[in-house]
């Protein structure tokens, strides 16, 4: 044993301590299986066995059958919500980036771009959003050759309920010939799941599973309320019939009773006469009441929120709040989607058509547009004191090329002009007028115009011409001034310019 001595006292250790510290070999096995009985929460599984879903109210309620869920877009509040959710992602632009800056990287994302256009990427994607409503949807690559490279030729998505999985998580589809379904081969379905809260459920769990219980109470309800209408809306015809009355006389009162309503009637003996009963009212029927609140669960459920979907006229409050929740769905639903194409699809395409590159990746822009026209005035208000933002920040927020003219002294389009050696502050007249246009002030200057002129003209110089425009128009806010300044000096500039030519001619 070695001795080591520290400052509370005598401590022995073993001489392999430091090789007892190391840290064990990684375990590169999975250990926590759905297989063989390892999975408590399902039982015994084999890698043959379809797996049965761990919804519930789909097993208990539709037998495990996706065909329940499916009823349930037949309800208009459930149709109208989910495909405003589904809108709120195929409206968004979408693009492909590249992997990486090789050629071979840009390359790859172009022909994935390419053939996204082919299928029409927004209808497969509203599409297989409706993964998002049964938990899981299933679509399939149909392959093409254009050239060199295999295409997607199509992605037709098929129907969630033909297909299940085993107890290693292979998708099969059920057919009739094989009770168990049939295997499918790899890379040729996308699959893609959501919602559950485990990566042991390859059914995912939708909305349909929340849904179920509101959309089931509102029909209820709708039947309950029709009843009611109908004892309280129309009265009941009442016949009586003397006693002893053969069955042809009282066929002939039921016929009498058809004839003069279009609601039930009833028979009695005693009297042929007919009059009409209405029945009391008592209570109150909140009939309606019951089915706006199962509404409004359905709009929580389906967009997060009840101030979107529904409504009331003239009625203000929560409505930014509800945005910005929903704009919360709306990237997570176009995140995933595209997320579980990236790390499939695209993957599969590249590694056939550019082995080697860098893998591509297909997103939808969801962030609200930039409002370019309160953002440049609010940078510069910036440069105002004394800051200004770099050239990168201008050409990610504002897109495009931007060359900076603060490096050279001149604008971009001065070439040859004098006035260029005025620095910035001078441009031609023509990217004068753009700039009047973008300010809003070009009515305003053409009624300053004319005063302008005759200020340059009794100018003797450009500090003369500062004094006479600073009492003009010195009442002038800052930005007016700069531009009436601007275009007296472009209008002296090309004053000169012309006199000097005269006097050479």
């Amino acid at each position: 044993m070695a001795e080591s001595i520290s400052q509370g006292g005598r401590i022995w250790v073993p001489h392999n301590f430091a090789e007892q510290r190391k840290a064990p070999r990684p375990d590169m096995n999975a250990i926590a299986t759905t297989l063989d009985g390892r999975d408590i929460t399902r039982g015994y599984v084999s890698p043959l066995m379809l797996l049965p879903p761990q919804d519930t109210v789909l097993l208990q309620r539709g037998g495990g059958n996706l065909r329940v869920y499916e009823q349930l877009l037949r309800d208009t509040q459930v149709a109208s919500t989910f495909e405003r959710r589904r809108l709120a992602v195929t409206s968004k632009e979408w693009y492909v980036e590249p992997g990486g800056k090789r050629a071979k990287d840009k390359a790859a994302a172009e022909s994935l771009e390419h053939m996204l256009r082919n299928v029409r990427w927004d209808a497969v994607t509203n599409k297989m959003l409706y993964g998002r409503f049964y938990g899981y949807s299933v679509s399939e690559m149909l392959y093409a050759r254009d050239g060199r490279e295999i295409v997607l030729d199509s992605i037709r998505v098929r129907k969630a309920r033909r297909f299940r999985f085993d107890g290693e998580l292979r998708l099969r589809m059920l057919t009739t010939a094989v009770g168990e379904g049939e295997l499918m081969p790899d890379r040729k379905f996308w699959v893609y799941y959501t919602g559950a809260d485990n990566d042991d459920e390859p059914y995912g769990l939708g909305l349909g599973h929340y849904l179920y219980w509101p959309v089931l109470f509102k029909r209820q309800d709708e039947r309950f309320w029709l009843i009611f209408l109908e004892k309280f809306g129309m009265p009941t015809s009442l016949g009586t019939y003397p006693a002893g009355s053969t069955p042809e006389e009282k066929s002939r009162l039921l016929g009498a009773l058809a004839a003069i309503t279009t609601d039930s009637g009833v028979i009695v003996p005693d009297g042929m006469a007919v009059e009409l009963l209405e029945a009391a009212r008592s209570g109150t029927a909140d009939y309606d009441k019951f089915m706006e609140r199962m509404d409004h669960a359905i709009s929580k459920v389906v967009v997060g929120h009840t101030a979107a979907a529904d409504a009331t006229p003239g009625r203000l409050g929560g409505e930014s709040t509800a945005e910005e929740v929903r704009g919360d769905l709306t990237k997570a639903d176009a995140d995933e989607v595209c997320e579980s194409f990236n790390n499939t699809v695209a993957r599969w395409m590249t590694d056939w058509n550019y082995p080697g590159a860098a893998y591509p990746k297909v997103w939808r822009r969801t962030e609200e547009p930039i409002d370019q026209v309160n953002r440049s005035e609010a940078l510069a208000n910036l440069s105002k004191l004394g800051y200004r933002p770099t050239l990168k920040q201008i050409q990610d927020e504002f897109g495009g090329e931007f060359e900076d003219i603060s490096t050279t002294g001149t604008a971009p389009d001065a070439g040859n002009d004098p006035t260029a050696t005025l620095g910035s502050s001078a441009f031609s007249e023509a990217s004068f007028q753009d700039r009047v246009r973008a300010k809003g002030l070009e009515r305003a200057i053409e009624e300053w115009a004319g005063q302008i002129r005759t200020i340059v003209d009794k100018s003797k110089d450009l500090p003369d011409l500062s004094r006479r425009l600073t009492a003009a128009f010195g009442e002038l806010s800052s930005e007016q001034f700069a531009a009436v300044m601007a275009q007296a000096v472009t209008l002296a500039s090309l004053k000169g310019r012309a006199d000097a030519e005269q006097d050479a001619g």
